[in-house]
């Protein structure tokens, strides 16, 4: 990880020059890497009227495509995310796999834990920011930095790209 600060001058720098989404969403990837830490960052938006999630970044494009859409599951995570628009914070492949039905390739690129750090606009919830490591690597630490680093920049960029 690199000095917090040194890592939001590089992203405000991103940001100012990016011209495209893809730019603005690698200066938020780029952050979360040097801050928090992530082997697997994605970017969701939800369209609750059609009821369907949609990838809209990836850093992996060959295991997590932005193409295609998923149905929203009503589950606990929905309700903690959408619902009560509180981060979801699992750090065991066996807990991700009661959410995520997807839990047996998260395993296997090496991942067990996961953030997803719901993203508000104009009191609705419009995406969330996917941060995934290896198991146990989200500690509470952690997961409050990601709050005060990652917050009003998924802000910024979830708003710069709508």
């Amino acid at each position: 990880m690199t000095d917090t600060n040194t890592a939001r001058q590089d992203f405000e720098k991103a940001l100012s020059e990016a011209t495209t989404e893809a730019q603005a969403y690698d200066a938020l990837c780029a952050l979360t890497k040097a801050t928090v830490g992530a082997k697997l960052f994605t970017v969701m938006t939800a369209d609750m009227d059609a009821m369907l999630a949609r990838r809209v970044y990836t850093d992996d494009a060959e295991n997590y495509p932005t193409t295609g859409t998923k149905e929203i599951e009503m589950n606990r995570w929905f309700e903690q995310v959408h619902g009560r628009h509180e981060t979801f914070v699992s750090n065991t492949l066996a807990d991700i796999d009661t959410v995520f039905p997807d839990a047996e390739l998260i395993g296997k690129l090496g991942c067990g834990s996961v953030i997803n750090l719901p993203v508000i606009l104009g009191g609705k919830m419009v995406a969330t920011v996917n941060i995934l490591h290896e198991e146990g690597y989200y500690t509470p630490e952690r997961v409050a930095q990601a709050h005060e680093l990652l917050r009003l920049p998924s802000m910024a960029v979830l708003a710069l790209a709508s």
